[in-house]
């Protein structure tokens, strides 16, 4: 079993939620903590969790879980519904980092994820589970507003959460296939960090050899996504170009059905 779906029986299932995607954290910046013993200040592991109620209608929520040194067990320390949620920064539109930023009503965090694909991930599943959430709660608005014509001029769309600083692939264009991609990627340096924390047992391959492997097919996996995402642009500008010609030509048949007249 591993961290999610441990995180996911322990905590959100007895609570009637649903784990959508957990994120290994630490913060870029460190809170002093001088009054604390050295040995007690980074015992511990960090996860940003995002989950769903099973309840109607569905609330998304962002939750802050932790497990101490040499315990099994995961704690809720902080939870924030998605309408308290204000932003998510990517920090780089142009590459694949760690780093990210959210930023809610009362708090700003800023974090490092254990790599970059498993930051990717988290923030495709997110934007994807806003939208989602957004989509339904415009459309509990409108039923409620048809019923009550009078209230819903005085009704305000609810603040929908901002994505800044995030790859086009990870939201606007965001794919199934980019999913597929950052998962394989972040399994293999699951891989990698697993291999060479342990001793090499008489028989195996080496850290070193298990450590090409998984830069080939890291690298054989990006070049995969990059023909992708190459194929959507190209097919974008088909479509696009299609579409002027179609326009271009519906303008002369109408311009020569007038004439004709």
């Amino acid at each position: 079993m591993n961290i999610e779906s441990e995180i996911n029986k322990d905590l959100f299932v007895p609570q009637n939620e649903r784990l959508l995607v957990a994120l290994e954290v630490q913060r870029r910046q460190k809170k002093r903590r001088s009054f604390l013993p050295t040995s007690s200040r980074e015992d511990y592991t960090t996860f940003i969790c995002v989950s769903v109620t099973n309840t109607t209608p569905q609330q998304l929520l962002i939750t802050k879980v932790k497990q101490f040194a040499g315990s099994p067990l995961f704690t809720r320390r902080s939870q924030w519904t998605v309408e308290q949620l204000k932003q998510v920064n990517g920090i780089n539109p142009n590459k694949d980092t760690p780093e990210l930023d959210l930023v809610f009503d009362n708090t700003v965090d800023q974090w490092v994820a254990s790599s970059s694909p498993e930051k990717c991930i988290f923030i495709q599943v997110l934007y994807r589970a806003c939208q989602t959430h957004w989509e339904s709660k415009a459309g509990s608005l409108v039923n409620l507003g048809k019923s009550l014509q009078a209230r819903r001029k005085s009704m305000a769309p609810p603040r929908q959460t901002e994505f800044i600083n995030c790859q086009s692939k990870l939201t606007r264009d965001a794919s199934s296939m980019n999913l597929v991609i950052y998962r394989c990627k972040a399994f293999l340096g699951r891989v990698k960090k697993l291999m060479t924390s342990k001793q090499r047992p008489f028989g195996l391959p080496t850290q070193r050899t298990v450590g090409n492997v998984v830069q080939r097919m890291t690298v054989a996996l990006g070049e995969r996504g990059g023909r992708l995402t190459r194929a959507e642009d190209r097919t974008m500008r088909l479509m696009h170009k299609a579409q002027q010609i179609a326009d271009t030509a519906h303008k002369q048949v109408k311009h020569n059905g007038w004439i004709m007249q």
